[in-house]
């Protein structure tokens, strides 16, 4: 049987949005009056399972909430745990802007027409990471994959490697200019590898009124994904076919709930022992690797980037996104 992989990427935020106050407490450490379900939960089940994550934290945080999102990376970090760069410019207070002398807007990185702006904000923030790490960053997500080709130039003139960023759902939705409808590792123009987020494609059915649409590997999982038992998971009938990589997308919440405001609220264990099995099935067929693994592996040729995509092709343009056709070698 070929080797198989999988990577486990949650991306660690506190996005004002998402609860009333104590954001970092409540969206990233999970922590509620009735119990806690955050990144510590996540980092134990992993480790029960031999399964390491990567933590894709965002660092803009850390300006709207001083030394919180630090804290969560130096805990990360002493537990072992994989840390990369996330951002959500859109976040960042207006002093920040102020203090480099530059404007706020645009406030989302899909909207950057600026090499200087993009190379800019991605430095800042990795090297800030890296202080708190004490390793070069190797991968990036861009906050709700909001990305152009400046954001995949910048991420190579900072020297980091991995892009976290392609994914056709997001990219229907006009969060990037460019997506490749692949779920297979591919290169960029500029050298820097993009690993996509694992996705399905679903056709258009125009006789019950609905869209052509793209799906995310997530946890948990929607109403189209209802959790099935351990002898029969829904990630593995839900690919047409095995792939050699899959992309799982989780979040710093992902083990709470929503209230009726929309606030991550905890409800119980519920969520923990569903992704505590989800875990255990991953495992019996996939090797769960992280970002150094992932660059060993394509090193040695064990993971293979099968394309080089122009990156021209990711520039921002006013056209809005057109339909691809899938074929067989997408992966899909």
């Amino acid at each position: 049987m070929p080797n198989r992989y999988a990577i486990l990427t949650v991306d660690t935020e506190a996005l004002p949005a998402r609860a009333a106050s104590d954001h970092v407490r409540h969206l990233v450490w999970g922590e509620h009056a009735a119990g806690r379900a955050g990144v510590r939960e996540m980092c134990a089940i992993g480790r029960e399972f031999g399964a390491p994550h990567v933590f894709f934290v965002d660092m803009c945080g850390d300006e709207l909430y001083p030394g919180e999102m630090a804290e969560v990376v130096s805990w990360l970090v002493r537990d072992g745990q994989d840390v990369q760069l996330h951002l959500h410019p859109e976040i960042l207070p207006l002093q920040f802007w102020q203090r480099h002398g530059l404007t706020p807007r645009p406030r989302y990185m899909n909207e950057y027409q600026d090499i200087a702006r993009a190379g800019f904000v991605i430095r800042f923030f990795s090297e800030r990471l890296k202080e708190l790490t004490g390793k070069p960053v190797q991968a990036y997500r861009a906050g709700s994959f909001r990305w152009n080709g400046d954001i995949i130039r910048a991420l190579g003139q900072a020297g980091i490697p991995l892009s976290f960023n392609n994914s056709m759902r997001a990219h229907l939705l006009g969060r990037s200019p460019h997506a490749e409808p692949t779920n297979s590792p591919y290169t960029w123009s500029n050298g820097v590898m993009e690993v996509p987020v694992t996705e399905r494609y679903y056709p258009a059915e125009p006789q019950r009124g609905k869209p052509e649409k793209w799906l995310s590997l997530k946890f948990p999982q929607s109403s189209y994904f209802q959790y099935a038992p351990p002898h029969s998971p829904w990630w593995r009938r839900w690919l047409p076919a095995p792939v050699d990589l899959q992309v799982f997308l989780l979040h710093s919440w992902s083990l709470l709930h929503w209230d009726d405001n929309q606030h991550a609220t905890y409800l119980g264990d519920q969520r923990q022992e569903e992704y505590r099995r989800l875990v255990a099935s991953i495992v019996k067929d996939y090797d769960v690797i992280t970002t150094t693994d992932f660059l060993d592996l394509v090193g040695r040729r064990k993971i293979k980037t099968k394309q080089v995509v122009p990156l021209e092709r990711a520039d921002l343009v006013s056209t809005p996104p057109v339909t691809v056709s899938v074929n067989s070698s997408s992966g899909f």
